[in-house]
């Protein structure tokens, strides 16, 4: 197995939030939530401890990294947020943005912890 460096950030906590979940940032600087939302600008994925409101969390903003999942993701797909901060499938309605947060490495179904490549974008759909 060969080793993958991945780029991680400590920030302070604007919510519970839950190991290997997607976040974006809070109402302040140097803070971030859990996603809730295919829509949210997405910046990383929770490390590999849950965090209370107020606490730092370890935040991976780049590399191959843990992920949960939320429904049903095939390897190749670009992957959003749910409403939980879980990984899914972008599929945005025409004129639509998603956050995208990076491409699956694997394929699984929801509560699968699986691999993303993080790449931050965002998708319209057409």
């Amino acid at each position: 197995r060969l080793s993958t460096p991945v780029l991680t950030r400590t920030y302070l906590t604007g919510g519970a939030i839950t190991k290997r979940r997607i976040v974006k940032w809070g109402s302040a600087d140097h803070t971030v939530v859990q996603a809730t939302a295919a829509t949210d600008s997405l910046i990383g994925v929770a490390a590999e401890l849950d965090a209370a409101s107020g606490e730092r969390i370890d935040v991976h903003l780049s590399g191959v990294v843990e992920v949960e999942f939320g429904g049903n993701v095939t390897r190749g797909a670009q992957i959003t947020a749910d409403t939980s901060g879980k990984a899914v499938a972008a599929a945005p309605a025409a004129g639509v943005n998603n956050g995208i947060i990076g491409i699956a490495m694997v394929s699984g179904v929801s509560g699968d912890i699986g691999t993303v490549l993080l790449a931050q974008s965002t998708l319209q759909g057409a």
